[in-house]
């Protein structure tokens, strides 16, 4: 095994270890990739496939969507655009966002956040909340992070890295239920994590009941009534008021220290 799984392994153990029963295996597993717009996120995806089909040399501007085998399983893996740092991301840009929870019928069992491992801010929270909102609220409870591996991991262990990096990243992480998996994108070919990383999927929709409902479908099952109806047209019109348009980035969170036995 190459000894840069080695870390993830030691970490993976002391989850499995407190694994209370056994998850239903799932036959088919739909994932839709989340993350800024570096190569980190479509690599992701490749390391999933086992295989070069999502392109790393320049941003993807739409969905693309791929299928292959993992263990029994048929996975399928949606790549989106990803969001910039620092600028705006375009409105036709987050609308192909959103359109990729739609291209794994009936929805993703997961949303799979790529996070690079490195300096977290509050400028990067922010940008993690404004994206994956655009889904709904619920999207949290089928989100995992996922930290590609890196060299500072050898002298750090991912525990401490999240501690480190402090409450913008726990906020985060206190969103998807602490779930967190760390992968090394630099193994190619059959790769021994990536059917740990299913795995871990299954247990998430063990715990949630089902996989994610896009956002439309939910509004499609809501009775209309009159009020709604108004709601409609006055947003048709392009004058219905913002909601939430903002959180308070100063304010302090208080979050309990990472403990292994909350790892995902």
């Amino acid at each position: 095994m190459d000894s840069n799984v080695a870390t993830d392994v030691t970490v993976e153990t002391k989850q499995d270890s407190a694994a209370a029963a056994p998850v239903p295996h799932l036959d088919e597993i739909r994932l839709v990739v989340l993350g800024w717009r570096w190569p980190g996120k479509s690599l992701t995806g490749n390391t999933i496939l086992g295989r070069e089909d999502f392109r790393l040399e320049r941003a993807a501007e739409f969905c693309v969507k791929r299928q292959t085998e993992v263990k029994g399983r048929q996975v399928t893996v949606v790549d989106t655009p990803g969001w910039f740092s620092a600028q705006d991301t375009p409105p036709s840009y987050k609308q192909e966002l959103v359109k990729g929870a739609t291209l794994c019928p009936p929805g993703p069992h997961a949303f799979l956040l790529v996070i690079p491992v490195g300096m977290f801010t509050d400028v990067d929270r922010s940008r993690i909340e404004e994206h994956v909102s655009l889904f709904g609220e619920n999207v949290w409870k089928h989100t995992i992070v996922v930290f590609p591996w890196v060299e500072l991991l050898r002298k750090i262990s991912v525990d401490r890295y999240i501690r480190r990096e402090g409450e913008d990243l726990l906020w985060v992480l206190e969103k998807c239920k602490r779930r967190y998996f760390v992968i090394n994108n630099c193994v190619f070919g059959e790769h021994p994590q990536v059917g740990r990383l299913m795995e871990r999927v299954e247990k998430l929709v063990a715990e949630e009941g089902g996989h994610f409902v896009p956002q439309e479908k939910v509004e499609e099952k809501k009775p209309q009534n009159d009020n709604q109806n108004q709601d409609r047209d006055v947003r048709e019109l392009g004058a219905r008021p913002k909601q939430n348009s903002g959180l308070s980035l100063s304010k302090a969170m208080e979050v309990e220290p990472v403990s292994s036995e909350y790892i995902f």
